[in-house]
C-alpha cells in the first residue's frame, strides 16, 4: 500500500506509465520507502508538473525527499551509542 500511494495521488498519470523496480539491501520497510520515493520522483520528472510535486509534498514530504535520519554509531565506554558504564563512588 505504501508503494502505491504516489500512483494513487497522481490520478490519470498513473495509467500512462509502466513501472518496474528492483531494490537490494535494507529491510522490507526500507525497500518499500525507497520504491515509493523512486516512483514519486519519476512521476514528477516524467510529467514535468510542479503541481503534482506540490501535491506529493503536501501529502508526505518523503515521497520526494528521502529520510536523512540514520542510526547513531556506537561510542567507546558503553554498549551502545549513548549508554555508558555507571560509576559508583560509595
Amino acid at each position: 500500500m505504501k508503494m502505491i500511494e504516489p500512483l494513487t495521488l497522481a490520478g490519470d498519470l498513473a495509467g500512462k506509465v509502466d513501472i518496474d523496480a528492483t531494490v537490494r539491501g535494507g529491510g522490507i520497510m526500507g525497500q518499500a520507502d525507497a520504491v515509493r520515493t523512486a516512483i514519486g520522483r519519476g512521476l514528477v520528472e516524467f510529467s514535468g508538473d510542479m503541481k503534482l510535486k506540490e501535491i506529493f509534498m503536501e501529502y508526505d514530504k518523503t515521497i520526494i525527499k528521502g529520510d536523512h535520519r540514520r542510526k547513531e554509531t556506537k561510542k567507546y565506554g558503553g554498549k551502545g551509542a549513548r549508554s555508558k558504564k555507571q560509576k559508583s563512588y560509595r
